[in-house]
């Protein structure tokens, strides 16, 4: 009876030892892959002039609101046209802000800052854009507009020789990496002839 015992035994080491390694094979028990997103400046620079206390540059957190700048310059001056603000807009580092007092002329239009990938305008920073055929721009001409960066820009031309030209302006939803909602931002930049 003692030998039926000490195999039993060894049998249960022998089972244990082999449920212990595959537990340590299992890729289930290996640590999590954490993807981080690329750091961001935890500040950044914006000019603020015209109907503020203190016109000037300052110093704003990266998810800085125009509301944040306008505090920064020492708040608006009495005759500041709050109707002409969205105190709500995010900033981009290096965001020029003109407040306008109230019956002012809007300020003239600036050329603006030569682009970079850091300073590339959102759909929602574009005020006077180019019209753009989706069937026959080229991809420079893609790229320019905003939220399109030179990889999207070559798989709209891309789909465009593949598939066929493309029937409306939603079509455009169709290349990967496009949603709709960029479509809709875009809207008004693009026709289809």
């Amino acid at each position: 009876m003692s030998r039926v015992v000490v195999v039993l035994l060894s049998a249960a080491v022998g089972l244990m030892a082999v449920y212990a390694l595959m537990s340590a094979l299992d890729e289930r028990s290996a640590p999590a892959i954490v993807i981080e997103a690329p750091a961001t400046p935890a500040t950044f620079r914006v000019a603020v002039n015209g109907a503020v206390a203190r016109p000037g540059v300052y110093a704003v957190a990266a998810t800085a609101r125009l509301a944040d700048a306008v505090a920064a310059a020492g708040g608006l001056a009495p005759d500041a046209d709050l109707a002409a603000l969205n105190l709500a807009r995010r900033l981009n580092d290096g965001d020029a802000i003109v407040i306008p007092a109230v019956g002012a002329a809007p300020p003239a239009p600036t050329a603006p800052p030569a682009r970079t990938a850091a300073t590339k305008p959102t759909p929602e920073q574009t005020t006077a854009p180019a019209v753009l055929d989706l069937n026959t721009a080229s991809a420079e001409e893609f790229d320019a507009l905003p939220g399109i960066g030179p990889v999207l820009a070559q798989r709209i031309v891309d789909d465009r020789t593949q598939n066929g030209p493309f029937a409306s302006v939603d079509d455009l939803a169709r290349v990967q990496g496009i949603s709709q909602r960029m479509v809709d931002a875009l809207r008004s930049q693009l026709v289809v002839r």
